[in-house]
């Protein structure tokens, strides 16, 4: 079967609200294979909302519906699914008791209005919202010619959407499906979109099961590899061929599998694993870099210290850097990043460090020094890794590769070292 999800609400159409049911609904679904062929968004206006689930069964077996659940009278989500099933609303007694029990624990009086919150299409399946007012519901049914057609309606508020759709949704649509999804995502750094998938053409043209799907991301290429299969362990079966090619290609070096897809992950699982104490030095990223590490869990156990030494002084004062060096060479160069990473491993006392400074513009740059060159140094068991890149983009972009090269050349380093 396959579905589509559409989410109410003019709040989302104006960008007022990032869209993110859709996004976690999708995730979900993959999950037992159940394929999500569109998505639409529809504001608060009866005749689009009904209109919406008109061209939603159309091509789909499964309309999932957010948001429209409410007390008001723009709320007629369930209306106009009644409308679509020719089936007439009834009155719930447990839901009525439902919402009033909810107003009570608010300790607010309950309005005449919310008693539209008691009423579902005929022959629902009434989902039980233990985070709000309004509960959800399921209605199958058939279209004109027969077809069947499931609608699932769900409220607009993630935190009252995700756990129904995790304990009532999922287990019910289940019996529809006797497939798995499972994906592993591989990253690749130092090789661009278009060369890497220039690189694996003849596969991607000939993938079936499991299929390829790159997306490019800063300072990296994701490349998710998803089977199909009546298991977990059957589609990391079909997996395991098709990720060793791809690393091949790639180069083990530039390759490598993480849950998450970030390179961050990648990079402290390594140091936690290995023991390895690492300190940052940070100019243009600004504590991206040690931000981005210490998003990770544990990672206290070897995240030493973090410096963001912006200015020359900085540079000089925290981290040893000579002043002839500046004078002579620059802020931004290989003999300053090597002394700004040789200075955090010396003042944390580390085993490892790294450090980037460059120039993120969108001023500053030179013929010499444009603007996205970037220096990246780490420090290592007495030896000196160092990585010149020459980004384009904004400021951000800019930053947020460097800071992406600088784990990954932390990475490498390590694996570099035959540790």
């Amino acid at each position: 079967m396959n579905a589509e999800i559409l989410c109410v609400g003019t709040e989302l159409l104006h960008g007022d609200i990032v869209n993110t049911n859709a996004q976690y609904i999708s995730k979900k679904l993959a999950e037992i294979a159940i394929d999500v062929h569109y998505q639409s968004v529809v504001g608060d206006n009866p005749g689009r909302i009904k209109k919406g689930f008109d061209i939603g069964f159309s091509r789909a077996d499964i309309v999932i519906c957010t948001g429209g659940l409410g007390p008001t009278q723009d709320d007629i989500t369930k209306e106009a699914l009644a409308e679509y099933f020719n089936v007439e609303m009834v009155y719930d007694e447990n839901s009525y008791e439902h919402v009033k029990e909810m107003y009570s624990r608010f300790r607010k009086d309950f309005p005449k209005n919310n008693m539209r919150q008691a009423y579902f299409p005929k022959g629902s399946i009434i989902l039980n919202n233990a985070n709000g007012t309004a509960n959800a519901c399921i209605l199958k049914g058939e279209d004109s010619e027969g077809n069947i057609k499931i609608g699932i309606l769900l409220p607009g508020p993630p935190k009252e959407m995700e756990p129904l759709m995790d304990n009532e949704v999922i287990p019910y649509l289940k019996q529809f499906s006797n497939q798995v999804v499972y994906g592993e995502k591989l990253v690749v750094v130092n090789i661009g979109e278009s060369a890497a998938e220039e690189m694996i053409l003849d596969i991607i043209e000939n993938q079936t099961n499991p299929t390829i799907a790159p997306y490019a991301s800063a300072g990296k290429v994701i490349f998710r590899i998803t089977a199909k299969a009546d298991s977990k362990e059957k589609c990391m079966e079909l997996i395991e061929p098709v990720k060793e090619e791809l690393i091949s290609r790639f180069g083990k070096n530039n390759a490598y599998v993480t849950e998450t897809g970030k390179v961050e992950d990648k990079t402290a699982e390594l140091l936690i694993e290995k023991n390895i104490t690492i300190a940052t030095a940070e100019s243009c990223t600004g504590g991206m870099v040690a931000s981005r590490l210490i998003s990770y869990p544990g990672i206290s156990k070897v995240f030493m210290e973090g410096f963001v030494t912006y200015s020359n002084e900085a540079k000089m004062n925290t981290l040893q850097v000579k002043r002839e060096t500046l004078e002579r060479f620059g802020a931004v160069s290989e003999e300053t990043a090597k002394e700004m990473a040789y200075g955090a491993a010396q003042a944390a006392g580390t085993d490892i460090s790294v450090s980037t400074t460059g120039v993120a513009g969108p001023d500053g740059g030179t013929e010499e020094k444009p603007v996205g060159l970037v220096y990246i140094c780490v420090y290592y068991k007495g030896k000196f890794n160092v990585l010149k890149i020459k980004n384009t983009g904004s400021r951000e972009i800019i930053r947020d590769r460097a800071a992406t090269s600088a784990l990954d050349l932390v990475r490498s380093s390590i694996e570099g070292n035959g540790q």
